[in-house]
């Protein structure tokens, strides 16, 4: 499947995506650029629009979802200084009055190539900041649960690669390449942070369903997936644990 139906099918369960998906680490906040002005892009139900809007920063958030935007709404309903727009972010008009802070938090990989680091420079002001954060499932945690479970991948989705393993978090490249290739920003600087959660067997499968390769699968195979990892986890003492990298990219707007 291609990544412009991929990109949608979030919004299919914008409820248990709210549910489910974890936050970002609270540190990754106050390593923000600062700026009173954010455009985010890609908010989901609000797991990074909910802590800028409780800095005190002016957010308008875009998301593609109207489903997921709606809940993000709900979700920042304390915070009148947060905007919630649902709209594909490559056809929405910018505003006249720039952003100090474009953010897009596990979602910037949605945006068309083409499209995507042009436009956020063009919604910055001169000097302003974007920052792009990505997350990576990486070595740790309850690793040999994440071993085993790659049979279940294996038997049931064939687009998964044999002996697939988890990277250890310091593997995991730290890519300017696409900011460089722009000619809009200055040097991007890095900053990573690593963090494990636990999940109950029912809370792993509810994460699962939440992204869009697992959604995607025909039901039978997605049925057999789920039912085999949910008996690998039981198998385990009925809990995972699953290591995290988040990544975030920042670099100033220059041109």
């Amino acid at each position: 499947m291609t990544r412009e139906p991929l990109r949608a099918i979030f919004g299919e369960d914008p409820d248990r995506y709210d549910r489910a998906r974890p936050t970002y680490p609270p540190a990754l906040f106050t390593d923000l650029p600062p700026g009173d002005r954010v455009l985010e892009i890609g908010a989901g139900t609000g797991q990074a629009t909910l802590p800028l809007a409780r800095q005190g920063r002016h957010v308008t958030a875009v998301e593609l979802s109207p489903p997921m935007a709606a809940v993000a709404t709900r979700n920042l309903a304390a915070f009148p200084d947060a905007e919630v727009v649902a709209a594909p972010f490559e056809d929405w008009p910018l505003p006249a009055e720039p952003f100090d802070l474009v953010l897009s938090a596990t979602a910037f990989h949605w945006i068309d190539p083409a499209i995507r680091m042009a436009k956020s420079a063009d919604a910055l002001r001169p000097g302003g900041s974007l920052a792009v954060i990505s997350t990576h499932h990486v070595l740790g945690g309850t690793t040999d649960f994440f071993v085993d479970v790659q049979r279940c991948y294996e038997r049931f989705d064939p687009d998964t690669p044999p002996n697939l393993r988890q990277q250890p978090a310091a593997d995991i490249p730290r890519d300017s390449t696409e900011f460089d290739a722009s000619g809009r920003f200055g040097p991007v600087t890095f900053h990573g942070y690593e963090w494990e959660q636990t999940y109950t067997t029912d809370e792993y499968l509810d994460l699962l369903l939440t992204y869009s390769n697992h959604r995607a699968l025909p039901p039978a195979q997605q049925t057999g997936l789920l039912a085999c990892i949910g008996s690998l986890i039981d198998s385990h003492g009925g809990t995972v644990t699953k290591a995290y990298l988040t990544l975030m990219a920042t670099a100033h707007r220059t041109t």
